[in-house]
């Protein structure tokens, strides 16, 4: 009720973060679900039963080795992998950093190399290093420098 509400009625752009969520939520009637966790290789199936089952189901991608998994395993005709590039803004869990010259050739890769197996939707970036904060100035710090380091790196 809560992700209904959230979503306005419309059942669609709701974030997950296990794939338990994401069929929770598919089998609930959401056609629009983005896995917010990097491609988990052991798990691609389940991924891929989700992206042909919905409408959008999307994935984070933080490195040339699960974009060349995801080519390895294409999804059937009139159906693509739908992935955002996972930026690692300091929160140094997951992602690439936004200065890493790998994080562009890795965003070119994406939007080169297969764009009829694999589409970039955008980036992702995680301020996960908020959570140690104990003031909203510190919080709205990390938030600002995220946002500065994303907008760079789209920019760029």
């Amino acid at each position: 009720e809560g992700a209904e509400l959230a979503t306005g009625g419309t059942r669609r752009g709701i974030v997950v973060s296990t794939l338990a969520e994401a069929r929770f939520f598919a089998a609930g009637g959401f056609d629009d679900i983005l896995y917010a966790y990097p491609l988990p290789g052991g798990r691609l199936e389940e991924c891929a039963a989700l992206a042909q089952r919905l409408e959008a189901f999307q994935l984070l991608l933080d490195s040339p080795q699960a974009l060349a998994l995801l080519r390895q395993h294409p999804l059937p005709p009139g159906k693509r992998w739908l992935v955002w590039l996972k930026l690692d803004c300091g929160n140094g869990r997951a992602g690439v950093h936004p200065t890493d010259p790998g994080a562009m050739a890795l965003a070119r890769a994406i939007t080169e190399e297969a764009p009829e197996e694999v589409t970039l939707v955008g980036v992702y970036a995680h301020c996960g290093n908020t959570y140690g904060c104990r003031d909203v100035q510190a919080v709205q710090a990390i938030a600002r420098a995220t946002t500065s380091a994303v907008l760079d790196f789209v920019t760029a």
